[in-house]
């Protein structure tokens, strides 16, 4: 029906067929002026009248050209103009017809089909770009939301520049005046907010960051293991944790805890090193370990075992018996003989330090780790008091797993070893909170 060569409206020339589905063609054409002398190359987007025609689609073709008319971004194709034929050679019906300005480049899914890598530095700049485009849709008044932001709509134009097309899934007036519109939206792009039919600014920020996922891992995000809703990629690519953290805040699944301007994403991507990543696994309930982790440190306390009530038991218990035992070793003193003193002398204190690892240090002592991405410390203390301390790079840690010992029924920790064999173990942990935590230490450690 539609050929290259042909002229449509008397001013544009068609020069190649860009994209088509059931009911719209998208073709790259030549603006001709009433000479017929060529001026500019445009971008003609039409849409068929026919009875298969879905209403929603006309509503949401008639709002992109509105939208884009009102639109005045660098980095957004221009609004050129918008007409009906309704005798377009070889068709039945009349057609739709948006024209828009022509951005010379790529798209960055074409890129990725190319095989084409992003790197690091490339995807933090293609966001800061996309992100810029953002601010200025999502506040403007009414505020615009795009909904539909993925690698196939954002241009690599010429001049390296990030351009941000296709506003056919476009939302306005519903932002300001509460109205649900069609779902629209491409599947593993989308937040579960914008299918029931509720997108805010937030929902374009969930796009881009999968889109940025995408093109970090060449993978789309909907081919990608999920976890509590949320996308794992950390572990297929190798760039800095800080930039992860903060994909991830843009991906998180719940509305409430993925960032809600984009404004604050730029913000935040500046300071990328103090976020602390998504919680993907749940914290054991009623344990008392505290974490505090970034992208550039991890902070663990372990807390004591126990409550209060039950350490005053723990002592009591223990030392009660010894009360009438120093009483005995006073009297060995004056009235027996000096074997029997020593033997008294020995073996109460012995007695107690084997109670220490199995009772007093699990019921009053804790360890404190600290982790950066040069070095480690770990630290032992009893009674609020620093008795041991150990120091390490951060990079000879060869493994985590549980201790190992031969006391009967003791409480089992979690031991770090190093390369060269040495191993530091942390006080006493229940069996959820130690396969727990061995997790949120490997992930941080990327094991």
């Amino acid at each position: 029906m539609l050929e290259p060569g042909q002229v449509i409206n008397n001013c544009y020339r068609l020069e190649k067929k860009l994209g088509q589905d059931t009911s719209r063609q998208t073709w790259l054409a030549t603006f001709l002026d009433a000479q017929q002398q060529e001026q500019e190359q445009v971008v003609l987007k039409l849409l068929t009248l026919s009875p298969q025609m879905q209403w929603d689609e006309h509503k949401l073709f008639e709002r992109e050209a509105t939208v884009l008319k009102n639109l005045e971004h660098p980095r957004i194709p221009k609004y050129k103009d918008y007409f009906i034929i309704e005798d377009l050679p070889g068709s039945r019906f009349a057609w739709f017809v948006l024209v828009q300005s022509y951005i010379p480049g790529a798209s960055l899914q074409e890129l990725l089909n190319q095989g084409y890598h992003f790197s690091e530095s490339q995807v933090e700049k293609i966001a800061v770009e996309i992100l810029s485009i953002l601010i200025y849709l999502h506040e403007l008044e009414p505020p615009v939301l795009h909904r539909d932001i993925k690698p196939s709509n954002l241009i690599l134009g010429e001049d390296d520049r990030v351009y941000l097309v296709d506003f056919g899934a476009v939302q306005d007036k519903a932002v300001a005046e509460g109205v649900t519109f069609t779902v629209v939206g491409t599947y593993g792009y989308v937040p579960m907010e914008q299918f029931a039919g509720r997108a805010v600014p937030a929902s374009d920020l969930y796009a881009l960051g999968t889109t940025l996922i995408h093109l970090l891992t060449g993978t789309a995000p909907a081919d990608l293991p999920h976890r509590n809703s949320r996308i794992e990629f950390a572990n297929l690519v190798s760039v800095n944790l800080g930039l992860i953290n903060w994909v991830g805040k843009l991906t998180e699944p719940n509305i409430a805890d993925r960032i809600s301007t984009a404004k604050e994403a730029i913000a935040a991507l500046k300071n990328k090193l103090t976020l602390s990543p998504p919680i993907t696994t749940n914290k054991p309930t009623g344990s008392k370990i505290k974490i505090n982790k970034s992208a550039s440190q991890l902070e663990i306390k372990l807390a004591r075992r126990g409550n209060q009530s039950l350490r005053a038991f723990y002592l009591i218990g223990l030392f009660t018996p010894f009360f009438w035992q120093i009483l005995q070793l006073v009297n060995f003193s004056l009235n027996a003989h000096s074997y029997a003193f020593w033997f008294y002398f020995l073996i109460i204190p012995i007695f107690i330090l084997s109670l220490m690892p199995v009772v007093i240090l699990p019921v009053f002592g804790y360890t404190y780790l600290y982790f950066d991405r040069d070095k480690f410390e770990m630290k032992w203390k009893l009674f609020g008091l620093c008795y041991w301390r150990k120091r390490g790079k951060t990079k000879s840690i060869q493994k985590l797993y549980k201790e190992q010992t031969k006391v009967p029924l003791a409480p089992i920790g979690i031991t770090i070893e190093l390369i060269k064999g040495h191993k530091f173990t942390t006080t006493p942990l229940s069996t959820v909170e130690r396969h727990w935590l061995i997790d949120e230490i490997a992930d941080w450690l990327k094991f």
